[in-house]
């Protein structure tokens, strides 16, 4: 296997991962492919953003310059995203949804770098949406007693006819499934496309596929990488549901409420 970083070779279409080179590791042989390094990049990346950024905001000024008026941009459309769905609550979600969001994009638009997306591949993504199923679930069981979870499951039947429970069930678990093909299924869809483009017509490929770069690696990036974190912070608040607060947070309050009143008797 020839390693190559970049979407296609002028000489073939190529849009498959490659290995880089392998070794052993309990006996078995483990393979460093592109999408490890492509990844690498993108967190690497990352983290020089996320460096930058902070030393920005730690010196702040009154009259920001362009970097500052971006970040402070990225900030404020962030915390519409999570405000915006989940009210208060979403304030505690926003470095999880921020930090999605921006590997998400990163990752997506990385194509315009010559690079083969991470989240082409469906081993990137499918751990985004189990990430994502986890922290709903863990939500639902924080926010909600288990008696307002079995009605939830059982709805839109009584609590003691749970004929919609499977289908509930089944529903639940679809979405780290529906949620990690859906990205990676439109970032692949657009690499194909570009390898295509490059390995059927090198002869004419000047220039002109500039604008499919725009649209496939930016424009669709973005778009998949809203979507994506708007669906995450949808399911969080369908599964924290109504409740202000954790229920333990509750339980806590009525103890010590109780406690005072005795020591005030």
């Amino acid at each position: 296997m020839t390693p190559n970083l970049l979407l296609a070779g002028a000489d073939g279409v190529d849009f498959m991962i490659h290995g880089i080179f392998k070794y052993n590791f309990l006996g078995h042989e483990v393979w460093i492919t592109t999408s490890h390094v492509c990844l690498l990049i993108v967190v690497v990346s990352l983290l020089i953003f996320f460096f930058i950024g902070g030393q920005v905001f730690k010196h702040a000024k009154a009259i920001p310059g362009t970097f500052q008026c971006i970040l402070e941009f990225l900030v404020e459309f962030l915390d519409g995203i999570t405000e915006g769905a989940m009210g208060k609550k979403g304030k505690g979600f926003r470095n999880y949804i921020g930090t999605l969001f921006l590997f998400i994009l990163f990752s997506n638009i990385s194509g315009l770098l010559g690079l083969r997306p991470p989240t082409a591949d469906y081993g990137v993504t499918l751990p985004l949406g189990l990430v994502t199923f986890t922290l709903v679930r863990i939500n639902e069981v924080r926010f909600n007693s288990l008696w307002a979870i079995w009605k939830d499951k059982c709805s839109p039947l009584p609590w003691w006819l749970p004929i919609w429970l499977p289908i509930n069930i089944i529903g639940d678990v679809a979405v780290p499934i529906s949620l990690s093909l859906r990205l990676f299924a439109n970032v692949l869809s657009g690499t194909v496309m570009m390898a295509l483009v490059y390995g059927l017509l090198a002869k004419f490929a000047y220039f002109w596929p500039a604008a499919l770069h725009v649209y496939f690696d930016l424009f669709s990036g973005a778009i998949q990488t809203y979507v994506f974190c708007m669906l995450t912070v949808t399911y969080i608040g369908s599964a924290i549901g109504d409740a202000e607060e954790p229920l333990l947070k509750k339980l806590f309050k009525k103890v010590s409420s109780k406690q005072e009143t005795a020591q005030t008797n």
